[in-house]
């Protein structure tokens, strides 16, 4: 057989072709194991305080003895002073006591990938922001600890698809975060003393898809509830699904305290929700108490889309108070909505008689979801006092 030499050119022409159309085709998003081979178009950048634009070839170029005025000093600058320029000059920001500080400041079409940071200070009084595509209120709007599942300012191990808290203060994220023009984020420190923070945004410059929503989260306190009902969501207009609820409890009375229903009123409910769970242990994918019926204790539990995996138990003295911190990610199971979404627990225990107590208990939320913009202006974030007040131990 005699091979044509110009129809193999040819040939390979075309497959180099397809190949680079594929290439230009995929956007480098939704990424997982069944597709970490494809090769794509979009461009890799991260920020941090070595890179703070996220410029290409502009990594670690602080100078610990000419850089005077970088930004905070270049704070290891005598540390690297025996190394120089290139070395670990500027692996850190500190942010002053009622200081706002942006972090990500950052021209798009792309998305957040994964998120990594280590704040010190107290992690209710540091305020995390996020905005999209240049809007005045922001999408994001929480303290950092409970962005991260960490409301009771205590280090708890979790490892979840979503979020992971590891060893000693390390807060990682991996929602994808999609904008068109442009994403900034913030950290206000609200204390009175100033804070450190190690940080890490990973992102993609690439193509978003037409029908990409926004991430949003959003912090609510009740302290103690009304009611017995604590009010995670309310007020979201639009289309969007509700993807993730982290909670932080304290029951202020003896026994069992988790019987509350969590209720999901969406596109146009009223007084009774489409989505109505049986039980605060039941929606986080626990059962009967979360005991382990060998010790009779709480047991705590950490999988990829749900866990309680945070009991602060009493000494009986200063830390009187059991508290718990539990989340949810409805990664498979999206709580899909057209119009409006509208999202509640009750805050139901015991009674030695066997009916519910209706309870008054500290309840801290963060709710995670993606709409299509504009949404609605969040409610004030509570004072200091009010934060503290089911705060850090």
């Amino acid at each position: 057989m005699i091979l044509n030499l110009t129809k193999v050119k040819t040939l390979f022409l075309a497959l180099s072709v397809c190949v680079g159309a594929q290439a230009q085709n995929f956007n480098g998003l939704d990424m997982g194991m069944g597709n970490l081979y494809k090769v794509s178009k979009a461009k890799t950048r991260s920020l941090s305080p070595e890179n703070f634009n996220g410029a290409k070839g502009a990594g670690g170029m602080a100078d610990p003895v000419a850089d005077k005025d970088v930004r905070n000093k270049a704070v290891s600058a005598y540390a690297a002073s025996g190394l120089g320029k290139g070395w670990k000059v500027n692996p850190c920001i500190d942010i002053n006591a009622g200081e706002t500080m942006v972090i990500a400041d950052i021209a798009g079409p792309g998305t957040i990938q994964q998120i990594w940071m280590t704040p010190t200070g107290e992690w209710r009084k540091t305020i995390i922001r996020m905005y999209w595509d240049g809007e005045d209120n922001p999408s994001v709007e929480a303290p950092v600890g409970d962005f991260f599942c960490t409301g009771w300012g205590v280090y708890a191990r979790l490892s979840s698809l979503a979020v992971c808290v590891n060893p000693g203060s390390a807060f990682s994220c991996y929602w994808q975060m999609p904008f068109r023009k442009h994403c900034k984020i913030t950290m206000e420190n609200r204390d009175n003393k100033p804070m450190r923070l190690y940080y890490q945004i990973n992102y993609t410059l690439t193509e978003v898809p037409a029908d990409a929503a926004y991430f949003h989260a959003q912090f609510r306190l009740s302290d103690p509830t009304v009611k017995a009902e604590h009010v995670i969501l309310d007020n979201v207009k639009g289309q969007g699904q509700y993807v993730g609820t982290y909670m932080a409890m304290q029951p202020t009375n003896n026994g069992w305290w988790g019987e509350g229903e969590f209720k999901f009123f969406m596109d146009g409910d009223k007084t009774y929700p489409t989505i109505c769970g049986t039980g605060t242990e039941d929606y986080f994918c626990g059962s009967y108490n979360f005991e382990n019926k060998q010790t009779r204790q709480f047991e705590e539990f950490c999988t990829p889309y749900s866990g309680m995996h945070q009991v602060i138990r009493p000494d009986g003295v200063y830390r009187s108070q059991q508290r718990y911190g539990m989340y949810r990610w409805h990664i498979l199971d999206p709580i899909r909505f057209e119009k409006n979404l509208k999202v509640t627990v009750q805050d139901l225990g015991w009674r030695n008689d066997g009916r519910y107590l209706d309870q008054k208990s500290f309840i801290a939320t963060v709710a995670f979801w993606y709409q299509l913009e504009p949404h609605a202006k969040f409610p004030q974030l509570p004072s200091n006092e009010r934060l503290e007040l089911a705060g850090p131990l």
